[in-house]
């Protein structure tokens, strides 16, 4: 498989910048002779280069499935490879989307400046502006698996390579590795927002919060952002806006250490994460300062009802996804 190094590395490098990818955020895939390798659920696409973390998927089942609209699509377990499956992961939540896609390789990201366009309210006019030079397309929100690969569907054309997803991120797709790395480069590059300079955190008044405590700053000035910078917290604290906030964070941002949660945003001071907090909590809170940085006071803004919160939640899929990042 002369691509699948390639796209190793690729996934490597995207799932190691920030503005990309957070924590087990994303998935990237590969089909060759009729088996789709897609990255497996829960693991981190940084890791591609030094770990096992693709899954074998029978793609032809999958997509024959899809058009009778099986419910063993939801999870795909169904059409996994056992034989090839060295690890027994389970394959990503997202392995409809890429069966969907014709091309090769697909490349699904969070992309921080994709995101603070696909939660506004004008979102797909906005893009239309920006992609007017690429074949795309917007999808409305919908629960990432078969509920989004059903949205998809619905928009997609034979010749569309690029997807933004309304309220989660951007897929892009190309039959090689090369040229999804430079379509994704391309389409990133057209999308940048404008971001508000960082506020350092007063580190000194933190420590002091949490002393006697379960809790400790945030390690970057980033995630801090999301205390600091007034407008981020404004907007942020009491919405979600795409799905891996809702997973990692819980509904909404906790501003008081009693509280309990796994990231407390102490006004104006920066962030407290618990000690005991699952590894991809921070980079979700950073994410969230991120993407908040790059929306305006007059922004006008879709957050996830509380029916798309709740399906979330409780969706086993992610329950899993959860479990496997407990000790990442």
């Amino acid at each position: 498989m002369t691509e699948f190094p390639a796209l190793k590395n690729l996934s490597a490098r995207v799932g190691s910048d920030p503005l990309l990818v957070q924590a087990a955020g994303g998935n990237t895939s590969l089909k060759q002779n009729g088996v789709m390798w897609i990255k497996a659920s829960g693991t981190w696409l940084r890791d591609a280069a030094s770990r096992d973390i693709f899954v074998p998927v029978r793609h032809e089942a999958l997509l024959a499935a899809l058009a009778r609209n099986d419910p063993a699509c939801e999870a795909c377990t169904d059409f996994v490879l056992a034989d090839l499956n060295a690890t027994g992961l389970r394959p990503s939540i997202e392995t409809t989307v890429h069966a969907l896609m014709p091309q090769r390789v697909v490349v699904h990201v969070h992309c921080v400046n994709t995101i603070a366009w696909a939660i506004r309210c004008d979102a797909e006019q906005r893009l239309a502006e920006k992609l007017r030079d690429f074949d795309w397309a917007f999808i409305p929100y919908a629960r990432p698996g078969l509920p989004l690969a059903k949205a998809i569907a619905a928009r997609l054309r034979p010749s569309t390579d690029v997807l933004v997803l309304g309220n989660h991120g951007l897929v892009v797709a190309a039959e090689t590795v090369a040229e999804a790395q430079a379509l994704l480069d391309r389409v990133v590059s057209v999308l940048v927002r404008p971001v508000r300079a960082l506020v350092p955190p007063d580190l000194a008044a933190l420590f002091l919060l949490c002393k006697g405590t379960d809790y400790a700053p945030a390690g970057n000035n980033e995630t801090h952002a999301l205390a600091t910078d007034g407008l981020a917290l404004d907007r942020g604290k009491d919405a979600v806006f795409y799905p891996d906030h809702v997973v990692f964070l819980g509904a909404g941002v906790a501003t008081e250490i009693g509280s309990g949660a796994p990231l407390v945003a102490v006004p104006g001071k920066g962030v407290l994460i618990r000690e005991n907090a699952k590894p991809a909590v921070e980079p979700m809170g950073r994410c969230l300062a991120d993407v908040m940085r790059r929306i305006a006071a007059d922004d006008h803004l879709i957050a996830l009802d509380t029916e798309a919160i709740d399906r979330l939640v409780n969706w086993d899929a992610e329950k899993y996804r959860q479990g496997l990042n407990a000790g990442t």
